[in-house]
């Protein structure tokens, strides 16, 4: 396993660890706000107090200037941060003691802490790509394998199918499949919308690939002589010409999950994905097109670093798959 291999393997293990742990790793609830800390900056975290080393602490953080949001970090109130401790809001890797905050990546314009709405936010985004995949990639490779193998008129049915959903510009699609829902419904009901949209426009696109490559495997001397045998048209789709494809959908996966989160976010940058107060990294940068707020307060773009690691992870994994094969 190649270095390129390892770190992005590493990388992806990680950020779905944090959004399965985020009600343990987050220090605060996404939803908890502190009106009187707006665009609080990030807490530094010190372990060096009079020139020794000491357990680590943080230091209160006051606001000096209301309107600019300008704040000054007062050495003389200092609160020591406390690890696996039960709190107010449940047992958390890390807590504070009071009357000190800990915003590792800053606040928002609410005083709600970015690192844990980023960790809950993780849990949509990266949800939306991986069931999103999966269930198109379900739909394409069952549709590719069943037009390739009978081909004829179901072939060609099948594939003027497949050549209208790909003629259609997939944003303005996507923008007006949105639309037609509700603006009412829960987070939870947008994000099944998020994952039905997506995966109706991403699996045509897979199901010509695959029916190109059946229309090739079926004429192979191992189908042919499970044919002899006697082997039924569905047992020989599943045990026989879609496993021969499955390498091909593995690599296509990891390089097509990241436009599923970007899909996510870009829906949700706009106002039409997950709504506000719950979190996924598309809303929490609506915030920063507001060019004043991203050069006063750029940790708001961290929710964009995240999307930048995780697609960057899946696709330095993908091409080292298609490196191997």
């Amino acid at each position: 396993m190649n270095a390129g291999v390892k770190f992005s393997l590493t990388l992806i293990i990680l950020l779905f660890l944090s959004a399965l742990l985020a009600d343990f790793i987050a220090p605060y609830p996404y939803d908890l706000q502190n009106r009187k800390s707006p665009y609080h900056p990030p807490t530094r975290v010190h372990i060096v107090k009079e020139g020794r080393l000491t357990l680590p602490y943080v230091n209160l953080y006051e606001l000096q200037d209301p309107l600019f949001k300008v704040y000054r970090e007062n050495e003389s109130i200092s609160c020591r941060l406390r690890f696996l401790s039960k709190t107010e809001f449940g047992f958390k890797l890390v807590s504070v003691e009071k009357p000190c905050k800990l915003y590792l990546l800053g606040g928002d314009k609410l005083g709600r802490d970015v690192f844990s709405r980023l960790l809950y936010g993780a849990r949509y985004s990266l949800g939306v790509g991986i069931i999103g995949t999966l269930v198109t990639f379900f739909i394409g490779a069952i549709v590719g394998g069943i037009s390739g193998y009978f081909g004829g008129r179901i072939d060609s049915l099948t594939m003027r199918l497949v050549e209208i959903l790909m003629s259609i510009p997939t944003f303005y699609l996507l923008l007006s499949l949105r639309a037609v829902f509700p603006l009412e419904l829960s987070s939870g009901q947008i994000f099944l919308m998020i994952v039905f949209i997506l995966s109706l426009l991403g699996w045509a696109g897979l199901a010509r690939v695959v029916r190109g490559m059946v229309l090739s495997i079926r004429e192979r001397e191992f189908v042919l002589a499970a044919k002899t045998y006697g082997a039924g048209t569905f047992r020989i789709l599943r045990k026989h010409i879609l496993p021969n494809t499955y390498y091909y959908l593995i690599v296509s996966a990891t390089l097509s999950i990241p436009a599923y989160i970007l899909g996510e976010a870009a829906l949700s940058l706009l106002g039409l994905g997950i709504q506000e107060p719950e979190p996924s990294w598309g809303n929490m940068l609506s915030e920063v097109r507001n060019t004043n707020i991203l050069s006063s307060f750029p940790w708001m773009l961290s929710p964009g670093m995240a999307i930048f690691l995780t697609i960057l992870a899946f696709n330095i994994l993908g091409d080292n798959l298609i490196k191997k094969r």
